[in-house]
């Protein structure tokens, strides 16, 4: 945020003819400092614009809670608040954020786990004491308690809230703001107790408790209160060299390190602390805070009479701002608070109840991109007496990501490219689908990519499908748009050629249909009828062409014997049920899997049965992924539905067959036996170093807007 010479002799003009500023404090050194800074802007502002900031006042409140009441009330103005505050603020009192604090490596922080106790673990806190920076804070509560979740550590059955769930987790706590939510979580604070509400600290969001905020759930293990302290990664500054071997980082994997290793050891990233104001009063403090960031900020020109991001003079930490912040960052009235804030934690804050209990609290959502989709979840719903499962329809795999980020549905099976995408867009693994025997002695049974033609085309080969056309399961898909590229698909096509498969493809066949693409490589493509009559190239089973099964259909043409390919490129699981197919569905009669034949790298053509010498590479299995904190009840719902599925054979329904629909590969691959408990591994781990590092190549040289999307950074946006 630039600031002009002109523009704050405008905002000495405006503030003079404007109603006070009145800043709400939550200590008595809080307001000191607050009285410091109105005197210091008496004394450096001309005589002209003296009146209006004499003017400022400091409101003495007794919380962080009661500084937002006052201020949604009109009695108060401007409040420094955590992020997790900063969104109840927003829900819950109709304020807006009007500025982030920005520290030295951007406006994020890291939540991490103190401990002074050697033996101590993340898997092991269970009936040990923890010490809060504050009740929903970002790094004293949200981040940990989200990890804790995921891992199933942490038991929550949402028939209650998570603060009873947390309560019987530790054997005491102090979670300042808790006060109202259970007594054993406000147990080791020591604050002054008192029945007169504005005397009563303890407990409370205010520096006048002991253990509030990061320094204090500090001071809280310090002073041996408590076993664990979570606070966030920059309150690590604040313990001095000397007694830095004194204290440890748990860490993810079970393991501790030193305080320095907070990078790699920590419970999850997330936004740092703002302010807030009212919304028709926005102006007026961003005009003031531009102000006083001017003149008090770390290159204020009057830094030499206050600093407004240093509270050692006033005998405590943080006092109106952190004291590590280096910059506030003035946001404008077009920001969203999923824009300060960012969608993951804002979908965190709604997993953990944030917002109170709700219907969605009760399902699963799962993300359906198309209508045979959507008919084989209704059933799915119908035959399980577990929780109740709603269908959520999407356009295609990447609309499931975005959705689920969104927190829009909670879950969808994945191919390996998209579960890269899912990965980095901060999505985590649940289960991965089961096929069987192993390849290749991989850890996941995995599928292979084939490039297949007609027998009968006796003169196509890998190397000379220049200026043909081509047939592809969809955009991203593994074996349909990530494989066949890296072989030589014509004689014009080396391995100089772009690393960018689109391309690639578009200099190499004439047209061909490759549903989510444009061009010509729709114009095979045929679109949807009756039910799903859809525009050709969708990315979903509307295009009659996509998917497995779609390639297949591509290659032997329309009923009509028209619009065909001359190679598809598949996976090879199910594709003589595939083949079988084209005669019960009724989309091609007579054909038999002797009809084709397969290509392969070194130029031969094999039989279909040959794939495990004839093929395009390995492909890793398919991954079940959600946001984190719902990894344990995705989880037990799939559990729960194979088991139910599988004592009662007699069904109708078969979670792992999608025929009967008219499709293939419907939520699930049909070549899935069985889900495989993955949770605990990274998608990295699950897709092998191999695969990660190729799709990681290809997509640092292709355009995707999802990955975009995904990378949105809130934490280096301002």
């Amino acid at each position: 945020f630039v600031i002009q010479p002109h523009c704050i002799v405008e905002v000495f003009l405006f503030l003079c003819t404007s109603k006070k500023m009145r800043w709400c404090t939550v200590s008595d050194p809080e307001q000191r400092k607050c009285a410091e800074l109105a005197k210091a802007l008496v004394a450096v502002l001309p005589p002209a614009t003296v009146a209006a900031f004499a003017r400022l006042s400091c409101i003495r409140a007794f919380s962080t809670t009661d500084c937002m009441n006052r201020i949604k009330a009109n009695r108060a103005d401007i409040v420094t608040l955590d992020a997790g505050e900063i969104y109840s603020a927003v829900k819950q009192f109709e304020l807006v954020a009007i500025a982030k604090e920005i520290y030295s490596d951007g406006g994020c922080i890291l939540s991490v786990a103190v401990v002074r106790n050697s033996s101590l673990d993340l898997r092991s806190l269970q009936g040990h004491r923890s010490c809060h920076s504050g009740v929903r804070w970002t790094a004293g509560w949200s981040l940990p308690l989200g990890f804790l979740l995921s891992r199933n550590y942490l038991s929550w059955s949402k028939e209650h809230p998570l603060s009873q769930d947390v309560s019987t987790f530790f054997s005491a706590s102090c979670i300042p703001g808790a006060s109202a939510m259970a007594s054993s979580l406000c147990m080791l604070c020591q604050g002054q107790r008192s029945y007169i509400r504005q005397k009563n600290y303890h407990c409370e969001t205010s520096h006048s408790e002991p253990f509030y905020n990061n320094q204090g759930a500090l001071r809280c293990l310090r002073r041996g209160a408590g076993d664990v302290a979570f606070v966030d990664h920059l309150a690590l500054e604040s313990i001095d060299e000397s007694e830095r071997d004194e204290f440890r980082l748990l860490c993810t994997d079970g393991t501790q390190a030193p305080l320095s290793h907070y990078r790699s050891c920590n419970l999850g990233r997330g936004p740092g602390g703002g302010m807030v104001t009212r919304l028709h009063f926005r102006k007026v403090v961003r005009k003031f805070l531009v102000t006083v960031q001017t003149l008090f900020g770390r290159q204020g020109r009057e830094r030499q009479r206050f600093q407004v991001f240093d509270s050692s003079s006033f005998g405590e930490n943080d006092l109106l701002f952190r004291d590590v912040t280096e910059k506030l960052a003035i946001l404008q009235d077009d920001v969203d608070v999923s824009q300060v804030l960012g969608l993951d934690y804002i979908a965190l804050l709604k997993g953990l109840g944030h917002e109170g209990s709700s219907l969605e609290d009760s399902v699963i959502r799962w993300c359906c991109i198309s209508h045979a989709e959507q008919k084989k979840c209704e059933q799915w719903a119908l035959s399980i007496k577990s929780d109740p499962l709603v269908c959520i329809r999407a356009v295609s795999m990447r609309d499931c990501i975005e959705k689920i980020k969104r927190d829009e549905v909670d879950a969808v099976s994945l191919d390996a490219t998209h579960s890269f995408i899912a990965g980095k867009c901060g999505l985590v693994p649940v289960v991965t689908e089961y096929y069987g025997r192993t390849f290749l002695g991989l850890f996941f049974p995995s599928v292979v990519g084939l490039a297949v033609a007609k027998r009968s085309s006796r003169n196509i080969f890998l190397g000379n499908l220049g200026g043909r056309r081509s047939c592809h399961s969809n955009t991203y898909s593994p074996a349909g748009w990530l494989l066949p590229y890296r072989h030589s698909l014509s004689l014009a096509h080396n391995n100089s050629s772009p690393c960018d498969p689109n391309k690639v493809y578009n200099e190499v066949f004439w047209k061909g249909c490759l549903p989510g693409s444009e061009g010509n490589l729709c114009k095979v493509c045929i679109g949807g009828t009756g039910e799903t009559t859809t525009r050709r190239c969708t990315e979903n089973h509307n295009e009659r062409y996509y998917g497995n099964m779609g390639a297949l259909r591509c290659l032997v043409g329309d009923p009509s014997g028209k619009s065909y390919g001359d190679v598809a490129f598949l996976e090879q699981h199910s594709l003589h049920i595939n083949i079988l197919g084209l005669n019960s569905t009724g989309w091609a009669e007579g054909w038999l899997s002797s009809d084709f034949e397969l290509l392969c790298p070194d130029g031969r053509r094999a039989p279909l049965s040959d794939w495990e010498s004839c093929n395009l590479g390995v492909i890793p299995p398919n991954t079940i992924m959600t946001r984190p904190v719902l990894t344990t009840r995705v989880y037990d719902f799939l559990m729960k539905s194979q088991e139910a599925l599988a004592v009662n054979p007699n069904t109708e329904f078969r979670l792992f067959e999608s025929h009967q629909y008219g499709e293939s590969d419907l939520l699930f691959k049909d070549a899935t036996q069985c889900f495989v408990h993955t949770s605990h591994m990274d998608y990295r781990a699950i897709l092998g170093e191999e695969f990660y590092t190729h799709v990681e190549t290809v997509f640092n040289c292709t355009h995707s807007e999802i990955l975009e999307f995904c990378n949105q950074d809130v934490c280096s946006i301002f």
